[in-house]
């Protein structure tokens, strides 16, 4: 075949799949219909989870370089009264800023330069998608060059990261549920030409005169929208002298900024409700839109693709069935229409233009949150179903079984850095006990197969041991205490597959996750990357 994997878009999302899979030593061929890398921001921020995510490409030490951490979110009211006030952190749970504001083009070089290292990734730009054959154990995948030539490729799977107009979505022909929440907004992207600080970084203006947003794009941008009025048309909200007219208040003119671009969008909130059809499988945009107040979009794919890339590798590898694809569309779907839902939530509050409507708001939520603090953000969402440990005859999981791990520094063999630099990315089985003990050499074996991480946990100060991690920030211990746990066994996104309090119970945790990925493996299937 021409590829283990064909990967149908190289935007943000395609390109870290591409990268993830090449990592991991599989074949990915890229396919993109742009002769040229999109020049124009899209997304402007990503999260703390995303951006340790991000950082499993190998493009961690180079993302401060093109970010600047978000010192906090705010909604105000017309009056410049606070409705809402998150406060951010550099140091955030899972060992990155809270929030970290990004110029898009600039992410993508990265994650190109990345790919391009990469022996196991071709990118053909140009080659535009117009036919997918799925057949047996083989997809055949037609292309339309930019020469207009035909040209059909091969791989054992196809993974559409094509966008919002899916042509793999449409091929598919699966269900999409719309709940039909649209606006139409003006988007201004700025580059300051003198340094500006703005706090907070991220403001929402719930002004019914015109609702409106403020948020960083990366080093020296900015973006403004603004939403556009019952009876305005379109061809009036975008122009520049629009555009230019709407900044002012802000300071931002022709003399203090460059208008690297004004365009309107509408925004949509809908999910496909299949992900996976056969051998070809949807991720991103492709499987999910939402409106932006929550700033999931991007971030929502990037978990998409870090899910399923460890999926398809056992899956490859032939230890996994195939049928662990499944838990991709369950786990990724529940948690995409949570965000959906949410963005939705957030959007009926902030696109209001009625005074009278805005008026009670602003009195309700000012009431509710009088003399309160600043808020911290929620952590990362658990999965609330899915590939997780559950104990015999439980139908759920039990805390912190679906839960994202947090991440501080640990030492180990004379150095101290991040968990997941020091220690190493995949999955990984932390204890307190001494892990050949508690057991046997079947199941370490079994562990071995997968790669995994068997770390036993020190507590901070310990003496450095050679099979021992120290926790230096002391964030691992405490965890597992609050769980009254003295194991976790974590997945290769971060999401705790469970938690074990004795040796009976880790042992328990690896028979599970040996039963729940070899439930139907076929025989004689290889073991490595090819």
């Amino acid at each position: 075949m021409d590829a283990d994997v064909v990967v149908v878009g190289n935007g943000p999302i395609g390109a870290t799949l591409s990268v993830l899979l090449a990592r991991r030593g599989w074949r990915v061929t890229v396919l993109e219909r742009r002769p040229r890398p999109y020049k124009l921001p899209r997304a402007t921020s990503f999260d703390g989870e995303t951006a340790r995510l991000l950082a499993g490409t190998g493009i961690g030490p180079d993302l401060d370089r093109i970010t600047a951490p978000a010192n906090g979110y705010q909604w105000r009211t017309a009056a410049g009264e606070t409705l809402l006030d998150i406060a951010f952190t550099t140091a955030g749970p899972y060992g990155w800023p809270d929030a970290n504001t990004m110029h898009q083009p600039a992410l993508e070089e990265l994650v190109a330069a990345r790919a391009s290292a990469l022996p196991g990734v071709t990118v053909l730009r140009g080659h535009e998608v117009v036919g997918i054959d799925d057949g047996d154990g083989r997809v055949e995948v037609t292309v339309v060059t930019d020469d207009d030539a035909t040209r059909t490729l091969s791989a054992r799977w196809v993974v559409g990261c094509d966008g919002a107009n899916s042509f793999v979505r449409h091929h598919l022909d699966v269900p999409v549920t719309d709940l039909g929440f649209s606006y139409e907004w003006l988007l201004c992207d700025v580059e300051l030409r003198e340094p500006r600080e703005f706090v907070p970084t991220n403001v929402q203006i719930c002004d019914p005169a015109r609702p409106t947003t403020l948020v960083g794009s990366g080093p020296g941008r900015r973006r403004w929208e603004f939403m556009r009025l019952p009876g305005e048309s379109t061809a009036e909200l975008n122009r520049d002298e629009t555009a230019w007219r709407l900044l002012a208040p802000f300071g931002v003119t022709p003399d203090t900024a460059t208008l690297l671009r004004s365009t309107t969008y509408i925004f949509q909130a809908r999910w496909a409700e299949q992900w996976r059809v056969g051998h070809v499988l949807l991720a991103g945009d492709a499987a999910h839109l939402m409106p932006p107040f929550a700033g999931q979009g991007m971030c929502s794919g990037i978990r998409d693709v870090v899910n399923l890339a460890w999926k398809l590798d056992l899956t490859l590898r032939g230890l996994a069935a195939e049928s662990i694809l499944d838990t991709y569309t369950e786990e990724r779907r529940a948690q995409a229409r949570e965000a959906i839902l949410a963005s939705v939530q957030l959007g009926r509050v902030i696109c209001v233009t009625d005074p009278a409507a805005a008026a009670e708001r602003d009195a309700t939520v000012l009431a509710n949150r009088r003399g309160r603090p600043p808020a911290r953000p929620e952590p990362a969402k658990p999965l609330p179903v899915g590939l997780l440990h559950r104990r015999r005859g439980a139908d759920a999981a039990e805390p912190p079984a679906g839960a994202v791990v947090p991440q501080g520094r640990v030492g180990l063999r004379g150095r101290t850095g991040l968990f997941d630099d020091v220690v190493g990315r995949g999955f990984v089985l932390l204890t307190t006990d001494d892990p050949r003990a508690a057991l046997g050499e079947e199941r370490l074996s079994f562990l071995a197969d997968l790669d995994a991480h068997v770390v036993r946990l020190l507590p901070p100060g310990s003496a450095p041991e050679e099979d021992g991690v120290v926790d230096v920030d002391d964030v691992y211990r405490p965890y597992l205490a609050g769980f009254a746990a003295t194991s976790l066994l974590v997945r290769p996104d971060y999401h705790v597959f469970g938690a074990a309090g004795d040796r009976g119970g880790v042992a328990a945790l690896v028979d599970d996750l040996r039963d729940q990925l070899r439930a139907a493996v076929p025989a004689g299937a290889p073991h490595r990357a090819g």
